[in-house]
């Protein structure tokens, strides 16, 4: 029987308008992972925000390692031995792994720092994550599974305790995976005890020993892993059985062509090239393929925030369009929601009525050069509505929803545009089960409305339950094209590997085009 490390009992925290938190509890065992999940919304980020010091609990007990502990701060959690890696890493890219691991903390020699003991300590953390990499390395030239890994051995030189890991597997490839949970392994075998917070349910059942589950801010259950089912894990959640993963979508597309681009070559000969594809009119079309095949940066193209060689072009309704800009795009009825909801999403620190309205500002103006308030309020009312965005007020900082509330405000921010093509790159990327379904009812809606969708996902099983039609690109190139119908998750992988090149050819083909 594993000790118990932390408790946490009947918390409670209110924000204006909002019980985010309504005597949940937790416990927590050494050496254990313990999982924890929800909808968006549903309040885990909330509860370790008051574990970690960041937020004040109203209310209740925390009580760590037999003593009630009561952190004004992240620092005092920290040296309690509570380390937190949150979802979006936030590393120091121009200064060396270890003064990122030591940051706050540098050993000196006299008035300077001991670079010498700082590589040497470093080490010692960066073998225990397995990272094999040099101390002084410059972090900006690590990948992103290999920044999560300097941030873990940030955390564990902490003499850590606990590890909040905040969806920690959102960036990583599916090897990239395994190697976070070998790393996990390896510290719960020295008695460090995980929370480890994710809406992927086969993730949560292969490293979990425990799974609590909360909804609107209150404690569901905690459960054995071993004993828990998916169909379980959904109904604690939602609190009801979600049936259907995907709504019932009926392809309503036409024969009608409404998008056709034509050569698009990236400048950057590792990026896209020779891509050529059409969308027909009120079609979604899916577009699949493995990290690194180029998808964002095509659609990026299409938009107008990256450049393409001579001969690239972009027809519309069959006429020939020039787009140099996002301005130039949304001119021509398209919209872009971005992968990264955080850093080219959202406006964290304005209200809910400025993101929704961001986009198409210039059409709210009003007498003597000021805003038409009454003309916003209505579209930002409408928006708040139509796709059921749970806020207290238009007024709330976006940056206070949960993630499937701010991906509707993006939504309605494009919308707000009228646009005929909406470009979405994974639309439900760190989005809970039961908002995920929201967000495809409503793509659903608007290709049955005759909006034209290109969906980049890297989730199968969403590329083939929403797509009319499905586009696989590899190493920048589009490999085929599948149909619904035929789709299989190995035809799908085996056109996304269809152009795979070995590392030493893709150094041949950089020095090639340096040549040249």
């Amino acid at each position: 029987m594993n000790e118990i490390i932390l408790e946490m009992k009947q918390i409670n925290k209110a924000f204006p308008g909002v019980q985010a938190l309504d005597n949940v509890q937790l416990t927590l065992k050494k050496g254990t992972v313990h999982a924890l999940m929800g909808e968006n919304g549903a309040g885990k980020s909330t509860l370790m925000k008051c574990l970690y010091g960041i937020y004040y609990k109203d209310s209740g007990e925390i009580i760590l390692d037999g003593q009630e502990v009561n952190f004004l701060n992240s620092k005092a959690a920290i040296d309690a031995g509570i380390s937190m890696i949150h979802q979006e890493l936030q590393p120091i890219p121009m200064m060396t792994v270890a003064e990122n691991i030591f940051l706050g903390k540098y050993p000196k020699k006299g008035l300077f720092v001991d670079h010498d003991k700082m590589n040497a300590e470093s080490k010692r953390f960066l073998d225990i994550v397995g990272l094999n990499i040099p101390a002084d390395t410059l972090l900006t030239n690590l990948t992103i599974s290999q920044q999560q890994s300097v941030e873990i051995a940030k955390a564990i030189s902490h003499d850590v305790k606990i590890v909040i890991m905040d969806e920690p597997t959102s960036s990583l490839t599916s090897n990239e995976v395994d190697k976070l949970f070998d790393i996990i392994r390896t510290l719960t075998s020295q008695g460090i005890a995980i929370i480890y917070i994710s809406h992927k349910m086969d993730e949560i059942l292969e490293i979990s020993d425990e799974v609590t589950i909360m909804r609107d801010g209150k404690y569901v259950a905690t459960h054995q892993a071993k004993d828990l089912t998916k169909a379980q894990i959904i109904r604690d959640m939602v609190g009801r059985e979600l049936v259907n993963q995907f709504p019932d979508h009926v392809d309503e597309s036409t024969d009608e062509v409404l998008l056709d681009v034509r050569n698009f070559t990236s400048p950057n000969p590792l990026s896209f090239k020779n891509c050529s594809f059409h969308l027909k009119k009120g079609e979604i079309l899916g577009v699949a393929g493995l990290v690194g095949a180029q998808r964002s940066e095509l659609m990026e193209a299409i938009f107008g925030l990256r450049d393409t060689e001579a001969g690239a072009e972009v027809f519309i309704n069959g006429k020939e369009v020039s787009i140099k800009s996002p301005k130039d795009a949304i001119d021509n009825k398209i919209a872009l929601v971005t992968e990264d909801r955080r850093h080219s999403g959202i406006f964290g620190v304005l209200s809910i009525a400025d993101n929704m309205t961001i986009a198409s500002i210039a059409d709210y103006k009003g007498t003597a050069g000021l805003l038409d308030e009454g003309a916003m309020k209505k579209v930002v009312d409408h928006g708040i509505e139509s796709l059921r965005v749970k806020t207290p007020s238009a007024r709330t900082r976006i940056e206070n929803l949960s993630g499937g509330n701010q991906q509707k405000v993006i939504l309605s921010r494009w919308l707000a545009t009228s646009p005929d093509i909406l470009i979405l790159d994974e639309p439900t990327r760190g989005i809970d089960v039961g908002a995920k379904y929201e967000i495809y009812e409503i793509i659903d809606a608007l290709s049955r409305e005759g909006k034209s969708i290109i969906m980049i996902s890297s989730e199968m099983s969403e590329i083939i339950g929403m797509s009319d039609r499905i586009m696989v690109m590899c190493e920048g190139r589009i490999s085929g094209y599948v149909s619904p119908e035929e789709a299989t998750q190995e035809k799908i992988m085996e056109l996304a590997t269809a152009f795979m090149k070995t590392s030493q050819e893709v150094i041949e083909e950089v020095n090639e085009n340096g040549k040249r």
